[in-house]
C-alpha cells in the first residue's frame, strides 16, 4: 500500500529520539555487552529501514526482526554488514535465502533443525547458517523444552557441516512485572538448558528491553532493544525507567470540515453519541484502516492546546470531535504526541483502550505516511 500522502493525517518520528535512547542504553551495557535494535513490525510502526539506521548510528550493532522478508528488508537498505537476526519461525526451505543474505535465523524445534541441514544439504552449500537456538522456558511459543531436546542438538551442532550454533537464548514473560517469581523460574530453567552446551556460542541472549531496564541484562551479552528504543514503557507504569525514555512517535492530523449542531443531533454509526447542547463538531480524515480502534470514541484528542473529546464511533476513513469553539479548516490536531501544553502518550492512549503501548504504534498502517525529523 503507498501512504496517502494527499491527505494530511501522518506519523511523525522524531529519529534523535530513537538515537537518545539507543545512546542511554548503550551507556549502562558491560564492555562485554552489545545492542540489537529490535525493527520487527516496521520498527513498532516507527518505520524499520530509519529506525535501523538511526540505532546503529547512536551504538547499536546489529539488528532483530521478526521474519525473513523483513530482514532482507534491511539488507536492500544498505545494512549490508551488521548481523540480523530473525526471531520467529522460517520455513526450512527457505534457509538458503537466509544463508546467501548472511542472515541468522531462529530454531524453534529440533524438527526445524533437522529439516534446514536437509534443506541446506541438498543446495550443495559450502557454508554454515547462522542459528540462534530458541530455548522454551516460560513464554509456552516456539523453542526446545527438554533435556533430550537439549542433549540431541548440542550433538548436532557439533557435527554438522550446514549448522553454526551462533546463538542461544530465551524470551521473559514477565520482565516487565514487579513479581519476579516466575521471572527467576524462567531465569532456573535457561541456566539449566544452558549448561548442555559446552561449544563456543558467540551470543547469549535473554534481555528484551524489559530485562535490560530492571534486570541489568541477565546472563546476555545481546541486548535486544525494541520497545524502550522508541520511547516506551515495557511495563506500562509499573516500573519506574532507570532513564528517560525519549517517545519518538507523534500522531497527528487536521480538521477538514466543521459545523454548530443543535441539541439531540445524532453522530456516527449507531448513532452513539447526541448532542445536549448546540456544539462544534470536527470531522478529521483518520480512522480505524489507519490504526485507530472503534474503541477510541470518548479518548481525548488536542486541539490548539485544549482536551477534544473523539464523539461517535470511529469510521473506517475519518471521525469526529467536539470542540469548544469554531476552528479553521486545517487546523492540527494532535492524537498522539504534544499541542501546546497538553501530551497524549501512546501509553495514556493504551490505557485508554485496555492494551499496551506498542499495540498502540504497531497498529498504524502503511496507509499513513511516515515523516522523520533530525535524519
Amino acid at each position: 500500500m503507498k501512504p496517502s500522502i494527499y491527505r494530511e493525517s501522518q506519523a511523525i518520528i522524531d529519529l534523535e529520539a530513537i538515537r537518545n535512547n539507543v545512546r542511554n542504553e548503550c551507556a549502562r551495557l558491560t564492555s562485554e555487552q552489545e545492542l540489537f535494535a529490535v525493527v520487527k513490525a516496521n520498527g513498532y510502526g516507527h518505520g524499520a529501514v530509519k529506525v535501523a539506521q538511526a540505532a546503529k548510528e547512536a551504538g547499536a550493532t546489529g539488528f532483530c526482526v521478526s521474519d525473513l522478508s523483513e530482514a532482507i528488508e534491511l539488507r536492500e537498505a544498505n545494512l549490508s554488514d551488521e548481523p540480523i537476526l530473525v526471531l520467529s519461525y522460517v520455513n526450512p526451505k527457505y534457509a538458503k535465502i537466509a544463508l546467501d543474505q548472511n542472515i541468522s535465523l531462529t530454531a524453534t524445534s529440533l524438527q526445524w533443525l533437522t529439516e534446514t541441514e536437509q534443506e541446506l544439504t541438498k543446495a550443495s552449500t559450502t557454508e554454515k547458517l547462522k542459528v540462534h537456538l530458541k530455548i522454551d522456558t516460560g513464554m509456552g511459543r516456539v523453542g526446545l523444552r527438554d533435556e533430550s531436546e537439549f542433549e540431541q542438538a548440542s550433538e548436532l551442532f557439533k557435527t554438522s557441516s550446514t549448522l553454526e550454533m551462533e546463538g542461544l537464548f530465551t524470551h521473559f514473560a514477565t520482565a516487565d512485572s514487579v513479581a519476579v517469581d516466575y521471572f527467576e523460574h524462567q531465569q532456573a530453567k535457561f541456566l539449566n538448558a544452558k549448561s548442555y552446551f559446552n561449544q563456543k556460542i558467540r551470543y547469549i541472549h535473554t534481555s528484551n528491553s524489559a530485562t535490560a531496564l530492571w534486570h541489568q541484562g541477565w546472563e546476555s551479552n545481546v541486548i535486544r532493544f525494541g520497545d524502550a528504543m522508541y520511547g516506551m514503557n515495557p511495563s506500562g507504569v509499573a516500573l519506574e525507567e532507570p532513564f528517560k525514555l525519549m517517545p519518538a512517535l507523534s500522531l497527528e492530523t487536521v480538521i477538514t470540515h466543521i459545523k454548530e449542531l443543535p441539541p439531540h443531533e445524532k453522530i456516527g454509526y449507531g448513532i452513539t453519541y447526541e448532542t445536549t447542547d448546540n456544539e462544534w463538531i470536527g470531522t478529521l480524515p483518520i480512522g480505524y484502516a489507519d490504526g485507530l480502534r472503534r474503541k477510541y470514541q470518548g479518548f481525548r484528542v488536542i486541539v490548539d492546546g485544549e482536551y477534544a473529546p473523539i464523539v461517535g464511533r470511529i469510521c473506517m476513513d475519518q471521525c469526529m470531535i467536539r470542540l469548544k469553539q469554531v476552528y479553521p479548516i486545517g487546523t492540527k490536531v494532535t492524537i498522539i504526541g504534544d499541542n501546546g501544553d497538553r501530551n497524549n502518550s501512546a501509553q495514556d492512549a493504551a490505557e485508554y483502550i485496555e492494551t499496551i503501548n506498542y499495540e498502540v504504534t504497531c497498529a498504524l498502517s502503511d496507509r499513513l505516511p511516515r515523516i522523520y525529523l533530525n535524519e
